[in-house]
């Protein structure tokens, strides 16, 4: 993860003509960082948590749910009201970093019997609102071609992901996960 991170920030400065993914604003590019570090040290973990949640496990399933979902609250919290995407109107790396986890979201309905994530229209109880800029955010994620033409079908994740839903995947995220450590 963090080497996707530091490789996507390399190519963002090694190509200034092209499309910038990170501010060119010192701040701007600080504050984006933060929230980048939150995805791969909170809402990756969570994600995580939550699928590889088993009844061995010293936590609760609902408990799993809620540390991602506060996570993911906590992003979306941050990001440009207006949006759509996190900085605003355009997309940056603090979007990139987070796509491929959240257009797999579909894996705790097939692997965990439901618990969505987020919660759908209308069920998002006092923090609606922040469902709503969350589904915005995907939407204009999901949208976007130079992500459609990049994401495998669900097929191809189904076995990868069973591994971790039944806890026996061997990936050092995996194993981290499973000894309560972040991304490493």
């Amino acid at each position: 993860m963090i080497e996707s991170n530091i490789i996507s920030e390399y190519l963002d400065e090694m190509y200034p003509d092209q499309t910038p993914l990170f501010p060119r604003d010192p701040y701007k590019k600080a504050h984006m960082k933060i929230w980048i570090d939150h995805v791969t040290s909170r809402i990756i973990p969570a994600y995580h948590r939550y699928l590889q949640h088993t009844d061995k496990k010293p936590y609760s399933l609902e408990a799993a749910r809620a540390e991602l979902l506060g996570a993911l609250k906590t992003w979306i919290l941050a990001a440009d009201p207006k949006g759509p995407y996190f900085m605003g109107k355009d997309l940056t790396f603090a979007d990139v970093c987070l796509a491929p986890w959240a257009l797999r979201m579909w894996v705790f309905d097939h692997f965990k019997g439901g618990g969505s994530i987020p919660p759908p229209p209308g069920q998002g109880g006092e923090d609606e609102q922040v469902w709503n800029r969350w589904r915005k955010w995907s939407e204009a994620i999901q949208s976007r071609k130079s992500v459609t033409e990049t994401m495998s079908d669900r097929e191809h994740y189904l076995p990868l992901y069973q591994r971790y839903a039944d806890d026996t995947a061997q990936s050092e995220l995996a194993k981290a996960t499973r000894g309560g450590r972040g991304v490493p």
